[in-house]
């Protein structure tokens, strides 16, 4: 008697992600990755389970809904292997990265990458995984200290570096003085010096808070400084109030 029994195939959850930024620089596309994924899953005897799809979603963590529906459905053991083009595509968190494939280890799914060439099946495919997180990782971390290093620079240089204090506006990436709004900062702050008049009150005859009127008096971008990471530089915009005057301020706030 012929056996017709066959033992069913695994099921591969596919997971395709690409942000706007990475179609316009890189060219990926979420056709290209599908493709690739499904040719290499059934290649390796899987069945496809289902395809999730994040467009237009960056990897900065994993709240992405189709990440959170495979997540659950990973979860609730409705296949067994999750298959991914690329690890940035999945997160470009390294601490993410390894959590989550600590909870898909516990709930028994495979993890495979295809461009990395990564599965956490075998001993090799776990080992490879966590060189090429740790190498992503410290590349993070330099990208990350470039940037620093360029911004204090910037500050360094007078260049101004968060958005316009009122007083000034941004033209091309240059504080420029609003003729207007100077004016009244000049007048709050004589106002302040001369008169015994309180804070709040100086607050609410210029339709600021409290606390915002403060913090206009403690401004040093108005004689000119820049400030980034608590570190003060010379400007190259060009101040609204005299030195004396601003420290005559801060000497009366004391």
């Amino acid at each position: 008697m012929q056996n017709n029994f066959q033992t069913a195939k695994p099921l591969a959850a596919i997971y395709v992600r690409v942000s706007t930024q990475d179609q316009a620089q890189h060219g990926f596309s979420l056709d290209a990755q599908e493709e690739s994924l499904i040719n290499y899953a059934k290649a390796l005897g899987y069945e496809i389970f289902r395809l999730y799809k994040d467009e237009g979603k960056s990897a900065k963590n994993l709240n992405r809904p189709e990440m959170q529906n495979m997540l659950k459905d990973a979860e609730a053991r409705k296949f067994q292997a999750i298959f991914i083009y690329k690890l940035d595509r999945f997160s470009r968190s390294l601490k993410d990265l390894i959590l989550t494939i600590d909870k898909l280890k516990e709930w028994g799914i495979d993890f495979v990458s295809l461009q990395d060439k990564i599965e956490t099946a075998s001993a090799s495919g776990k080992l490879m995984f966590q060189i090429i997180g740790a190498f992503a990782e410290f590349e993070r971390n330099i990208i990350g200290d470039r940037t620093t290093f360029g911004m204090e620079r910037k500050a360094k240089e007078g260049g101004f570096i968060t958005k316009a204090p009122f007083g000034y506006k941004l033209v091309n990436k240059q504080l420029l003085v609003d003729e207007e709004q100077s004016a009244q900062i000049k007048s709050i702050f004589e106002e302040f010096l001369n008169t015994p008049i309180s804070l709040t009150q100086l607050a609410k005859k210029n339709g600021f808070t409290t606390s915002g009127i403060k913090k206009l008096l403690l401004n040093t971008t108005y004689i000119g400084k820049v400030k980034f990471a608590n570190k003060e530089t010379d400007g190259q915009h060009q101040a609204i109030l005299d030195k004396q005057l601003f420290e005559q301020v801060q000497e009366k706030l004391k």
